[in-house]
């Protein structure tokens, strides 16, 4: 039964009917027909948006796809960049990894024809800049094409193939920058979109870029970049900004430094031997050596610390959506699996922050009975929850329409052949929301989704849904979402869960004070 499940979203989802076509800069394309459970939906997958990055062209700035000559079919997914399966989450429709993988996927309502003017969602992959793809189920375009909207999800070079930065890199650059190349990936994809989605019947004028995790890391950065923040008009983050007390990007003469460490440990010991080396032996280095793909001030795509570009205001002015759930870290990373007491809580905050006594103050626990809830709180702002906090403090200041939302909804259980976790969820944990907030929860049948998650998702998507079309998330229907106001006061929130519902924002002040202390860790 389970394995028909599967079977059904599947084919649901990427069965070719009818061909439709497009033509783009290049040539013409084929995509497919496909009947989501709502309306039909036209798909096009594995659009090549640059040049594979193979040879002397791996470590550089993506360049155009050459053209084509007749028609180009563009009905299944392509290769997942270069990546280790690290994440049990991550459902691929894609054929395999590989470095030719620079591809992009729309979904479009049927039919839609060029001066359509159609509100377009240009999605970022999450993966920690590490592992993802544009093909995963629960990034699926179809539910939201079903509204009315152009869907995109991209391709861009991760790890080492995307983020390695070396001095021999620098030197034969141009612009004497490195590393980033991942981003520029994404610059690239954006760009392509721009110049060809009027075809699909989008409108280049009212692309709204959004993305979870690294995703909406990379969205925070793409709003800096002085090659990027001119070129949409919204923008959507779902838990993480490069922001502190946890993101920082590296200065070059860092990341070069480095990376100069991870290249002799590899043994290529000159920048060709390096291209030379093949995409298995620098994969397995990678993992051999725990690579960081680390965003780097490159002086290109970065030209300063994404924190500078908000506090002066250089940042895209843009309506932002960003928001963070409510168990993104959990209360084992502060105890490191010993019971869940007073005392060991203590000493789980003392081993990690010099600032530990204030920190408790701060996240308080008054019983042992407290100390999970109070131990999630401390860990999940100090992976991401902080650091969005701040992006989003950051850009309500700047006078923009900006809106923060909390995700509190802990999903069902998993189903057989699944296991659940042996420490319950006591929220929304890392990544939950995306299904939800994209219309997807049919795509993931690992879970059994209630009548209550149904109406979950329905608000939830609604939200985005309107905020993609006008830049406001407020819709008939909906509950009502203030934006937060630019100065003092009250600052309001919105609580996504059975109730969904405004409340104020009772954690700024803790944030205001947590943040720099979250920076403070002991070495």
């Amino acid at each position: 039964m389970r394995l028909a499940t599967w079977g059904i979203v599947l084919g649901v989802l990427s069965v070719p009917a009818t061909a439709q076509r497009v033509q783009v800069q290049g040539g013409s394309l084929e995509g497919t027909h496909v009947q989501s459970a709502a309306t039909p939906v036209d798909a096009f997958l594995g659009i090549p948006y640059a040049t594979p990055p193979l040879g002397a062209l791996r470590w550089q700035p993506p360049r155009a796809a050459a053209a084509w000559a007749g028609v180009r079919k563009v009905d299944r997914f392509g290769a997942r960049c270069m990546q280790q399966p690290l994440f049990a989450d991550m459902k691929f429709r894609s054929p395999g990894i590989s470095e030719d993988c620079l591809t992009l996927n729309i979904w479009s309502p049927a039919g839609a024809k060029p001066g359509a003017r159609l509100p377009v969602l240009f999605y970022v992959h999450g993966g920690g800049a590490i592992a993802g793809d544009g093909s995963e189920l629960r990034y699926d375009g179809a539910a939201m094409a079903a509204q009315g909207i152009v869907v995109v999800t991209i391709n861009y070079r991760l790890g080492a193939f995307g983020f390695l930065a070396t001095n021999a890199l620098a030197a034969a650059s141009p612009t004497h920058s490195a590393g980033n190349y991942g981003l520029l990936d994404q610059a690239a994809a954006l760009a392509w979109v721009r110049s060809n989605v009027a075809a699909f019947g989008g409108d280049p004028a009212r692309i709204t870029i959004g993305g979870e995790s690294a995703g909406s890391m990379s969205v925070s950065v793409l709003m800096t970049s002085p090659l990027t923040r001119t070129q949409f008009a919204g923008a959507i983050g779902e838990s993480g900004g490069v922001m502190p007390p946890t993101f920082r990007p590296k200065a070059l003469v860092q990341a070069t430094r480095d990376g100069d460490a991870f290249t002799s440990a590899a043994g290529a010991p000159s920048l060709a031997a390096l291209r030379a080396m093949p995409a298995e032996t620098l994969l397995a280095a990678q993992g051999a050596q725990r690579f960081r793909a680390d965003f780097i001030v490159d002086g290109q795509f970065l030209t300063e610390a994404p924190i500078d570009t908000y506090a002066a205001g250089r940042a895209a002015r843009v309506p932002l959506l960003v928001g963070a759930n409510s168990q993104e870290g959990s209360w084992t990373g502060i105890l490191r699996d010993q019971p869940p007491t007073l005392a060991n809580y203590r000493a789980g905050i003392a081993r990690l922050y010099t600032d530990a006594e204030a920190l408790f103050t701060l996240y308080p626990a008054k019983s042992d009975a407290d100390v999970p809830v109070a131990a999630t709180a401390l860990a999940s702002d100090a992976f991401l929850g902080a650091s969005t906090w701040k992006w989003f403090d950051l850009h309500r200041r700047t006078h923009q329409p900006t809106y923060y939302y909390y995700f509190a909804h802990a999903r069902p259980a998993a189903l057989p052949p699944l296991t659940n976790p042996d420490v319950p969820p006591i929220g929304a944990v890392h990544s939950a929301e995306i299904e939800y907030a994209l219309g997807n929860l049919d795509t993931n049948p690992a879970y059994a989704w209630t009548a209550d998650d149904r109406r979950i998702s329905a608000v939830f998507q609604g939200y985005f849904t309107a905020f993609i079309k006008t830049g406001n998330p407020n819709a008939t229907g909906l509950p009502k979402w203030s934006p937060a106001p630019s100065g003092e006061g009250v600052i309001p929130r919105q609580i996504v869960d059975v109730k969904t519902r405004s409340a104020p924002f009772v954690e700024q002040a803790r944030y205001e004070a947590a943040v720099p202390m979250l920076e403070r860790r002991v070495p």
